[in-house]
């Protein structure tokens, strides 16, 4: 039986390294959204946290990190690269930037392998037991309010009024659907959507702020950005940007989750 699992181990463990190496350097790791392309790379890492356990999961995602400064390295896209490339940050700022940018491009994605897989196992306990739908109620209810700080905040910034009430319907309706999903939750599936939403968080509320305390004089001459309109742009990217890759994380990563549990258990249930 250990053989069978070790085998089972090392065949998903490859198979999700092929994806995340294709998505990473072909189109197939975004999903445009007109405005912007939305990264949906950090998928297999996620599911590799929730079917392999958070060891092989941070081990994906130190590859995700790889094929990122690979990409960064070798085919610098924009000027600001060098906050995930330690070779072209070297050059530019010596010793200290080699390590600012081994941070910044693997800390934050080798995070990602490990977090959703803890939040899938406590999502999983919550919604068990004695009172199940009153904790998860109050937990659906937490994340609301923190999806309408957030959302008040970023669209104070871009309408002059009526912000605070459309954040009121967005984090009502948020409320709603996943009540919807954890009262009818009978397959783990709100398990898989929470993991998928800390995946993707995990990344964006790292990585952005890291840009910020570590390079942030440096990142706002590569990017055009006056110093002290910096912080506004980072909050916009976690505030857009990082919404729609979580929203978009928990929805494919619930699906995928619920169509691979039928064939491959996960890896808190094979323990």
């Amino acid at each position: 039986m250990n053989t069978k699992k070790e085998t089972l181990s090392m065949v998903l463990t490859a198979l999700f390294t092929a994806i995340i190496i294709i998505m990473a350097f072909t189109p197939l790791g975004y999903i445009p959204l007109g405005v912007i392309n939305a990264t949906i790379i950090h998928i297999p890492v996620i599911l590799g946290a929730i079917f392999l356990g958070p060891k092989k999961g941070a081990f994906l995602g130190f590859i995700f990190g790889l094929t990122s400064f690979i990409k960064n390295t070798v085919t610098p896209a924009t000027v600001s690269a060098f906050v995930f490339s330690p070779v072209l940050a070297a050059s530019q700022f010596g010793v200290s930037g080699v390590f600012k940018s081994a941070f910044i491009c693997f800390v934050p994605r080798i995070l990602v392998g490990v977090f959703p897989y803890f939040v899938y196992v406590f999502i999983k306990w919550l919604s068990s037991g004695n009172a199940a739908k009153v904790k998860m109620a109050v937990l659906d209810a937490v994340i609301s309010l923190i999806a309408f700080a957030g959302l008040a905040q970023l669209l104070g910034k871009q309408m002059k009024s009526g912000s605070t009430v459309l954040a009121v319907v967005i984090a009502v309706a948020i409320f709603a659907v996943l009540m919807v999903v954890s009262v009818k939750n009978d397959t783990g599936v709100i398990a898989y959507a929470y993991a998928g939403l800390t995946g993707a968080l995990t990344n964006t509320l790292i990585v952005m702020p890291s840009i910020y305390l570590l390079y942030h004089d440096a990142y706002a001459a590569a990017t055009n950005v006056a110093q002290d309109a910096l912080l506004g742009v980072i909050v916009g990217v976690i505030g857009f940007n990082g919404v729609i890759e979580a929203v978009l994380a928990a929805i494919i990563v619930a699906a995928v989750s619920g169509a691979l549990v039928h064939v491959v258990p996960t890896y808190a249930n094979r323990k």
